[in-house]
């Protein structure tokens, strides 16, 4: 696996406050509908994933385990609940002020580290973008550093146990990893595909991206 433009802390967290500010320009020039629209997030619309980026920006290990307790110790539904309660009691300006007012956070959950804030913000951005139909580049070093956390990390995404035996090929940079038959595509692509997001068929490329279209035709 390679990676290889070096990023500091304090690029990381430049890196997180550009996200966060992109976002919040897409967001401004959004219709009232748009908010409601459904996400590439099962069962979460657009507002519910600003909702999840707020609280990702601002949340402190007393009310990490208030809510897992509430969501009975299951890591998931407190995710997806804890966004959903906190979409629902705001309107979308109100949203939008409390994602601009965390621009410059550089806070870190309990068990995270900067470089999952960036990864959230990269991919959550593409849950908003790619439903409604707008396109949204990602910064080609952001994305390679978040593709090397991903693959070296394990919940929740188990990157590296589902993909491992393919050989995984970013087309606009350095970014490899894995062994066997080659799947070759953006790193957005490679991003959204290995933290569990449905890419078109058409933005991946290769031999193994061919065969994982195969097994994932016949399981349906």
């Amino acid at each position: 696996m390679t990676g290889k433009t070096p990023i500091d802390t304090e690029q990381i967290w430049q890196a997180v406050a550009a996200e966060r500010r992109s976002l919040v320009q897409l967001l401004r020039s959004l219709p009232e509908n748009g908010w409601e629209q459904p996400s590439l997030c099962a069962g979460w619309r657009v507002r519910d994933v600003v909702a999840h980026l707020i609280l990702s920006a601002d949340s402190g290990l007393g009310a990490i385990l208030t809510n897992l307790i509430r969501a009975r110790g299951d890591f998931d539904r407190m995710v997806r609940d804890t966004a959903i309660r906190h979409a629902g009691r705001r309107t979308s300006t109100q949203l939008l002020a409390e994602l601009h007012d965390s621009i410059g956070a550089r806070v870190t959950p309990v068990g995270t580290t900067p470089v999952d804030r960036l990864m959230d913000l990269l991919v959550h951005g593409q849950d908003i973008a790619v439903p409604l139909g707008i396109r949204r580049e990602m910064p080609i070093a952001a994305a390679e550093l978040a593709l090397d956390r991903v693959w070296n990390g394990g919940f929740p995404f188990h990157a590296r146990k589902k993909f491992g035996r393919y050989h995984l090929v970013a087309s606009d940079g350095e970014w490899t990893a894995g062994t066997g038959p080659v799947i070759e595509g953006s790193v957005t692509t490679l991003l959204l595909l290995i933290t569990g997001r449905r890419p078109a068929p058409d933005q991946l490329t290769g031999e193994g991206a061919a065969q994982l279209m195969a097994e994932r035709a016949a399981r349906r």
